[in-house]
């Protein structure tokens, strides 16, 4: 008997290991690989990587990828670089992809690794955007913008494609499709591209222009060089949009099309997602039998997948169930939904609600439907313990909307049952969820129209970028174009001046009248414009630094680039840090201009010193300064004043304390003056120095009207034969 219950233990030990090993290796795991060159093991960057399952990723500049899958999935790379290469999974070890021929058409010249290290910094910027494109809609398009104006004057018209159709696919997940479609176009015109055409068509479909989506895509379906995958895609559009137009005979075609290549190819979540639309498809014809079959096929299916997708599929077919009033059974199938659900992950049920959308589905949501399928059969005993159940579980989750439906319906319930205590109970409760409903829709509107005017703002700074870049393209193909014709007849410079005249003429035009269309903007808008004005550092600080790092190199002076560029870099990144604030502290401030001016000194060491002086006993840490503001009149005494002057001039930064309240900044110079600065500058610096100035006078008039009228600035000449020059800056405590 001992020896018979020992074979029996022996036989279920083994049968639960074997379970476990079946259901771990159905488990999903994360696979992490790389896709390189075989040749030289040049990384490929930008690769897409999807299984079978619907997960997606892309390589990032080093070739490498990370991606969920479970044992058995199906592996996909594919990319205009080479042909498409699929991977089973097979174990948790390694993928690694080695590309042949690539480093044929990639390898070269010196100008080709210039051009790849470029690629290479577009791509980060483009991963780092699609990394928060969930999470964090600002930095994401933030991080295409910077995409945007990294192409320079490469003017690469395939990487510039690649940022508008990620800046599409960022706008399409927010659902702003309008944005969407209009970026995508614009990645089109950049480069014509079956992805991107694809991209497109869906945004079109989101936005319910179905006509639009068959027009995009009907070229499409002769496209030869097509992925399985985006075949599968083509044609289950295709039948998403004749759905929409009610053309359910054209959307089944599409759709079986579709499945066949799904089938050929093993794609799973793709079968079970065609067979389902099939079914969606006869349900809509009152096709009965036939939506019944094909839903069937989904369920079955899907019970071989993951849990969520069983969920999903079970609620379509009971809502199916629920249409042609077969609620016992739409019954059975949601409290299958429920047991699903308790056994998913916390997170894994987040993701599902989301993905879903508006009727997501949750425990509170189906526990509401099984309460209307008992009503429907006017069993109200059996329907109270789920709208009961579905107010408890809204409440925990903060659902309004099903709550507000689940106690409204409650005390219908009651009141059909003669219960008019409880009815009158439920429907206070009701009135109670109405109003807190409406408050927070407030608030969503209020949310919505913020987070509108923050995608528009974003908007109008990528296409800011997009003209910055074209007109950079233009005047450095312009810059070519006249050395070549340099050379050639006196006729043909005329012709040169006068499209130059012209050219002239239509950006002057174009400046005039984009700073009109804008000016009532910014005008309405001052914190806008105050964080336009306190991100800008004088462009001739920067351009001039990095002529001297030039000049360091030029003379072979390695050690004082390498000082000059650390030291600058800890300016630029200081600057950064404060870029968002109105106001730091005064000790951040003079650590800021100390730094800015042993830069100067250091460029301009022959021509002037410099002393900061600061009366010992203010209390520095009390006081608060916009940043960067003093930079500007430094500058403009170094540049203006003391590097013209003939001898060797002094700078002096003087700080002292008016009342405990008030401090004076004075900055002064005994360079030439302004008049003969005035004088010795080209019609271009005089612009310069207005539009500088001007900024600065609006920083401070936006500030002052913002926080009261704390600092005051006066420019006077240091001595009365007009040498030398005075600002004198009066700051008071906040």
């Amino acid at each position: 008997m001992k020896h018979v219950i020992h074979i029996v233990l022996t036989l279920l030990l083994g049968c639960t290991w074997g379970w476990s090993q079946i259901e771990s290796s159905r488990s999903p795991i994360t696979i992490e690989g790389s896709v390189r060159g075989k040749e030289n093991y040049t990384p490929i960057s930008g690769v897409e990587v999807s299984t079978d399952k619907g997960e997606y990723t892309l390589t990032n500049a080093l070739g490498e990828f990370r991606i969920k899958a479970a044992i058995g999935d199906i592996i996909i790379f594919e990319s205009p670089e080479f042909e498409t290469v699929e991977h089973r999974i097979t174990s948790g070890e390694d993928v690694d992809v080695l590309v042949e021929g690539y480093a044929d058409s990639k390898a070269g010249s010196v100008s080709k690794k210039r051009v790849s290290r470029g690629v290479l910094n577009h791509q980060r910027y483009l991963d780092s955007a699609i990394f928060y494109k969930t999470t964090d809609l600002e930095k994401s398009i933030d991080f295409i913008a910077k995409s945007i104006a990294d192409l320079g004057r490469r003017g690469n018209k395939n990487e510039l494609s690649e940022s508008l159709t990620a800046l599409g696919e960022i706008y399409s997940y927010h659902q702003q499709y309008d944005l969407a479609i209009a970026n995508f176009k614009d990645a089109l015109t950049a480069k014509k591209s079956s992805k991107t055409t694809l991209l497109l068509a869906k945004a079109y479909l989101d936005n319910m222009e179905y006509g639009k989506t068959e027009a995009e895509l009907t070229p499409l379906i002769k496209v030869k060089n097509l992925t399985a995958v985006q075949r599968i895609e083509l044609y289950e559009t295709l039948g998403d949009a004749y759905n929409g137009l009610s053309d359910f005979g054209k959307a089944e075609d599409f759709y079986r099309e579709g499945l066949k290549i799904a089938e050929k190819n093993q794609l799973s979540s793709k079968i079970i997602d065609l067979n389902s639309k099939i079914g969606d498809s006869f349900a809509k014809q009152n096709k009965v039998l036939e939506a019944e079959g094909f839903y069937t096929n989904s369920l079955n299916l899907s019970r071989s997948s993951a849990p969520s997708r069983v969920v999903k599929e079970n609620e379509k077919v009971a809502d199916f169930y629920n249409d042609k009033n077969r609620f016992d059974e739409e019954i059975q199938l949601r409290k299958q939904s429920l047991d699903e659900l308790e056994q998913l992950p916390k997170e894994n049920n987040r993701g599902l609600v989301s993905e879903v959308g508006k009727d997501s589905i949750t425990a509170q949501r189906i526990n509401y439907k099984i309460a209307n399928a008992y009503i429907a059969q006017n069993k109200l005993d059996e329907a109270i313990p789920y709208l009961q159940k579905s107010i408890v579980e809204a409440d925990t989750e903060n659902d309004l909307v099903v709550k507000k439906d689940a106690t409204r319906k409650l005390s219908e319930v009651y009141r059909y049952k003669g219960d008019f205590t409880k009815a009158l109970e439920s429907y206070q409760n009701y009135v109670a969820v109405v109003d807190s409903l409406y408050i927070r829709k407030e608030q969503e509107i209020s949310r919505a129209a913020r987070f509108n005017r923050e995608i528009a703002t974003s908007q109008n700074r990528i296409s800011s970028l997009e003209q910055e870049r074209q007109l950079s393209q233009s005047k450095y193909d312009l810059a070519l174009t006249e050395q070549q014709l340099f050379e050639e007849t006196s006729k043909r410079q005329k012709w040169i001046i006068y499209t130059l005249l012209m050219g002239i003429l239509l950006l002057g035009s174009t400046a005039f009248f984009f700073y009109r269309s804008n000016r009532q903007q910014k005008l309405a808008n001052n914190l806008l414009a105050l964080k336009s004005l306190r991100t800008q550092m004088n462009p001739h600080f920067i351009f001039n630094a990095l002529n001297s790092v030039n000049n360091f190199i030029a003379k072979s002076d390695e050690r004082s680039a390498n000082r000059f560029l650390s030291e600058f870099s800890i300016l630029m990144r200081s600057v950064l840090e404060n870029s968002e604030e109105d106001f730091i502290p005064l000790s951040k401030e003079l650590e800021l201009l100390e730094l800015y001016v042993k830069l100067e000194h250091s460029r301009f060491e022959d021509k002037f010193d410099y002393q900061i002086d600061i009366d010992p006993s203010i209390d520095i840490e009390a006081f608060q300064i916009p940043p960067m503001l003093l930079q500007p009149y430094i500058e403009n005494a170094i540049w203006h004043g003391l590097r013209y002057k003939e001898e060797k001039g002094m700078l002096n930064i003087k700080m002292n304390s008016l009342d405990a309240d008030t401090l004076k900044i004075e900055i002064t110079d005994d360079g030439i003056g302004r008049k003969k600065s005035a004088k010795l500058k080209t019609q271009h610096q005089k612009k310069q120095k207005s539009k500088g100035m001007g900024n600065i006078k609006r920083r401070l008039d936006i500030l002052n009207g913002m926080h009261g009228n704390q600092i005051e600035v006066e420019v006077n000449d240091l001595k009365t034969d007009g040498s030398g020059t005075k600002v004198t800056l009066k700051l008071k405590k906040r």
